[in-house]
């Protein structure tokens, strides 16, 4: 079985080594696998820190979103209930979960976690 890297540019399977470096003979097109792998892994590692809402869809500074289920506001009797708005929320980097902080109106300033929110 052959395991030699294709070609990235034309796809074309007979690419040889040329010290660091695969060639191929068809195209001309010179690659370094292991640059892109590094390429690759770095993709990845970007895509696991994007946040996302209760659907999947990815969130960024700025958008707005709904609240999906009552919840409970720790150290006060107040509850964001479900269907609440809220506007213009900021991607944090949170230790415990919360990575939306946002201001909900009649409550003020607050911490979310992306679970329970979906994009509006």
């Amino acid at each position: 079985m052959n395991t030699d890297p294709k070609c990235p540019q034309c796809g074309c399977a007979h690419a040889y080594p040329d010290g660091g470096l695969w060639i191929c003979p068809e195209c001309g097109h010179e690659w370094n696998p292991q640059a892109a792998a590094d390429t690759d892994a770095d993709a990845d590692a970007a895509a696991q820190n994007v946040v996302r809402d209760a659907n999947g869809t990815p969130l960024s500074d700025g958008d707005s979103v709904t609240v999906i289920k009552d919840l409970k506001v720790k150290g006060a009797s107040s509850v964001i209930k479900g269907g609440t708005k809220v506007r213009n929320i900021r991607l944090v980097d949170g230790t415990d979960g919360h990575n939306i902080a946002c201001k909900i109106g009649g409550i003020g300033a607050m911490n979310l976690k992306s679970e329970f929110v979906k994009k509006a």
